[in-house]
């Protein structure tokens, strides 16, 4: 009989559990029942699911955390295709934004497994999330469990060369040995270099922006690029087709040189002494050159120069008196003077008994042009 009231309450705690399971799913232990109390199970809570690869030993009724502050509770778990699907239930008051990402991680290295909610680190947050929203394998994740570290730690400890510190420590002393100096030297010399380095950071900085505004600019050109990179293999298959006929152009180019050179070499002589008899005719034209050019400026306005008609015309008008000297001796003195011709006119003047300065000679008896020519005449 004192038993009966224990009984009593085992059977009705079982009913209890038995009305609380759905309909349809099986009995899967006091885990999968909503335990009261608990995150995510008051009125305003909303639903949210995650799409995670691997979900280890989470079970239902795990934490649901953000910044480490339990805000829900996981509610399923179920196979969705190679990937698991997380259904989770979270208070009302928590505002996160629709692009949240989900991991699965370890409270401690003993510790039990929750479900991490963060903003992304790699994009701007954005939207809110809502009830009912799918967060999508792409920003699911997990944390390295306790089995990784330790099998790590133990690959350190084990096969990952602490045991043989001793023997690099030895081996680099036997490598350093006697070579203190250089090592010293080395170090110095870096530490020369990073401070050189440091110093140039602006310079460096300023090259940098430099490359990156001719980057810039090769992207602006991209077309202008492409068809250059288009157009240049038809350029050179063209080269190729005439490499033959550059080639003897380039023998005939050098051949030419070489007889320009050979020529050079023959006339340099008489080349020099062409250039040095040039000198002083050039000199003279130097020398004359200011007359030269007044001279030039007085054929446009012969007979009356233009530096000198201010002078004697100062009115309307002006009297002009010309004495014109055709004897033949002027002819020969004014035109004929340097030439092959210089001086048979004034012989020609005194065969017709003209002496130099003086008048006709009265033998001739009237105008010297007019009368008979004798060739004793002026003797």
């Amino acid at each position: 009989m004192t038993h009966t009231p224990l009984r009593r309450a085992t059977l009705a705690v079982l009913a209890a559990l038995l009305l609380a399971a759905p309909a349809g799913c099986g009995w899967r232990g006091l885990n999968s029942l909503p335990l009261p109390g608990t995150a995510g199970r008051g009125p305003d809570a909303y639903t949210v699911q995650a799409q995670l690869p691997d979900v280890r030993t989470l079970e239902p009724n795990s934490r649901v955390q953000v910044d480490d502050v339990t805000v829900g509770t996981v509610t399923r778990i179920e196979r969705e295709g190679w990937h698991a699907l997380l259904t989770m239930s979270i208070d009302g008051d928590i505002e996160l934004p629709a692009n949240t990402t989900a991991t699965v991680g370890q409270s401690g290295l003993l510790g039990s497994l929750h479900v991490e909610l963060a903003p992304p680190t790699d994009a701007p947050p954005r939207g809110r999330l809502q009830d009912g929203a799918v967060l999508p394998l792409s920003s699911a994740g997990r944390y390295p469990s306790s089995e990784q570290v330790l099998s790590g730690i133990a690959l350190v400890l084990n096969g990952g060369g602490i045991g043989q510190v001793g023997d690099i420590t030895e081996s680099l002393s036997t490598a350093l040995a006697g070579r203190e100096q250089q090592l010293r030297s080395l170090i110095e010399q870096l530490d020369t270099f990073t401070r050189y380095a440091a110093e140039q950071a602006d310079d460096i900085i300023a090259t940098t922006e430099s490359l990156n505004t001719v980057a810039a600019q090769f992207a602006a050109e991209q077309p202008v690029v492409d068809r250059a990179l288009q157009s240049i293999p038809a350029a050179l298959q063209v080269i190729s087709d005439e490499r033959q006929t550059l080639v003897d152009a380039l023998d005939q180019l050098g051949e030419f040189s070489s007889r320009a050179a050979d020529a050079t070499d023959q006339t340099k002589d008489s080349l020099l002494e062409e250039l040095r008899s040039l000198g002083p005719v050039l000199q003279s034209l130097a020398d004359a050159g200011p007359a030269l050019t007044r001279a030039l400026g007085l054929f446009a306005t012969y007979p009356f120069p233009t530096d000198n008609i201010g002078i004697w015309q100062r009115g309307d008008y002006a009297n002009l008196t010309a004495v014109i000297d055709l004897t033949l001796s002027r002819l020969d003195a004014s035109f004929l003077t340097g030439t092959r011709w210089e001086g048979d006119l004034t012989e020609l003047e005194l065969q017709w008994g003209r002496t130099i300065g003086q008048l006709p000679s009265p033998y001739t008896a009237g105008n010297p042009l007019l009368a008979p020519y004798r060739w004793d005449q002026g003797r």
